[in-house]
């Protein structure tokens, strides 16, 4: 079997490849990845040598390097991670999120389409998505795969724009294809323009922690190995056609959140408790901003047996030392274009 991952020198697509690599030494393993600033290979040293991985720098934007590698190497399968997925970016560059969240995926779903479309059987094409696309919730209720599109951000519209032209090619040309929408990913190898890294790395240097509004704004967060681990099985067992919500059951408040990654950075840096709370700064709050995402993930849990296999507290402790043992990690991409982006995002 051939699978092709793109994106998978990504936070997500790292661990997803690295679980297919070393899980499944008689599939093929093709990651495909453009190396943007999130895109990292020092993600993937540990399996750079295996005999059944290949790792392929390419653009899914460009139609005609994609259609190329899809005839050299006859992928039978997609697993496809590739994205723009960060909302602020997507405020201030919405296009950069039209021409990849979008165009690049159909042009992976053409290329696909055109390689097997006159023999489908054992195909498939996983387009793993986001809960943005759900919009917003008040304080009570949870997401389900039935639960109508609203997007509110230009990343979310993205996504959701992207969700639908797969089930679209599932209809039209008979594609077979599956999709998961997740809830916030937390874990190894982010990258510090997200919540927890950001805040970890800035805690490391004594910076501000720049929380939005006044803090109340509500996610679910899921563990990322987790997450590799729903991805796995939604691939292998889940149907097509079908869509799978993943949420990590761990619903917390961001100002909470903050102050509980505080204190654990507090225990394990050996300073009083409380110290890492004074670097709290409220800062303007971003446009669109949804107040609360929560997944229900009973479907997954039913259907395919998956579940949460750590709380938050937990995973975010196994995140901390993480982080804390791998500072050259940390160093290296955060240097150069990374301070631009901060200071023109948080001053």
């Amino acid at each position: 079997m051939k699978i092709l991952i793109t994106g998978g020198a990504g936070f997500i697509g790292s661990h997803v490849t690295k679980r297919f690599v070393e899980k499944y030494p008689n599939y093929q393993i093709y990651n495909l990845d453009i190396l943007t600033y999130a895109g990292n290979l020092e993600n993937l040293k540990d399996i750079e040598n295996k005999s059944n991985y290949t790792f392929l720098k390419a653009d899914i934007n460009d139609d005609v390097v994609i259609n190329k590698l899809f005839e050299d190497y006859k992928f039978d399968n997609v697993i496809h991670l590739a994205a723009e997925s960060h909302v602020d970016r997507s405020i201030t560059d919405p296009l950069a999120f039209v021409k990849t969240n979008i165009i690049g995926t159909l042009n992976l779903l053409n290329a696909f389409k055109e390689l097997w479309k006159d023999n489908f059987n054992g195909k498939r094409f996983y387009h793993i998505s986001t809960d943005e696309v759900y919009g917003t919730l008040g304080e009570s209720g949870l997401f389900t795969e039935t639960t109508a599109y609203s997007p509110n951000s230009p990343y979310s519209a993205s996504k959701a724009s992207s969700d639908h032209f797969v089930r679209a090619y599932g209809e039209t040309y008979g594609l077979p294809y599956v999709i998961s929408n997740c809830s916030n990913n937390y874990g190894q190898n982010q990258f510090p323009e997200k919540l927890i890294p950001l805040f970890i790395n800035n805690i490391i240097n004594k910076k501000p922690l720049p929380v939005y509004g006044d803090g109340n704004y509500t996610r679910d967060w899921l563990y990322v190995v987790d997450h590799a681990i729903a991805i796995d099985l939604v691939f292998h067992k889940g149907k097509n056609a079908e869509t799978y919500n993943i949420g990590g059951f761990n619903e917390w408040k961001n100002i909470d959140l903050v102050k509980e990654l505080c204190k654990q950075m507090d225990t394990k840096l050996g300073q009083p408790e409380g110290t890492s709370e004074q670097l709290i700064s409220f800062v303007k709050d971003r446009p669109g901003h949804d107040l609360r995402y929560a997944i229900d993930a009973s479907k997954i849990n039913k259907e395919l047996g998956w579940s949460p296999s750590v709380t938050f507290q937990e995973g975010l402790k196994i995140t901390i030392e993480w982080y804390l043992s791998n500072t050259d990690w940390l160093e290296n991409v955060t240097s150069g274009a990374y301070q631009n982006y901060y200071n023109k995002q948080y001053s």
